[in-house]
């Protein structure tokens, strides 16, 4: 059995928003967000924070005051291929087309 003596502390965690996406984040995660300019190493702020969380709890409205969260860019990069095929039966149309969503790779460094 598990003993609770040894449960990890709550760490703080936020809720950022970027890119049009809505990203749960704690300290040390490594996330992969819409592309940002910025080369390897430089280092970002995200000033849209909704949520953070920890033994306080607090809330924005839509954003919470004065909360930012700060990281760093790891890797900027492209996603696999996906594949966009449209078909229209019985009428000899047929439509194929790829994609590759470009990205960059942070990890987050401080929850503030």
């Amino acid at each position: 059995m598990l003993s609770l003596a040894f449960a990890a502390l709550p760490m703080a965690n936020a809720v950022i928003r970027t890119g049009g996406k809505q990203y749960r984040v704690e300290q040390g995660d490594l996330i992969r967000i819409e592309k940002i300019e910025g080369a390897a190493g430089d280092k970002i702020n995200f000033d849209e924070v909704l949520f953070i969380g920890g033994d306080e709890p607090k809330f924005g409205t839509p954003l919470v005051n004065g909360a930012k969260v700060q990281g760093e860019i790891v890797s900027q990069g492209r996603d696999k291929k996906i594949v966009v095929f449209k078909f229209k039966r019985r009428k000899k149309h047929r439509r194929k087309q790829g994609h590759r969503q470009s990205f960059t790779a942070v990890k987050i460094t401080e929850v503030v």
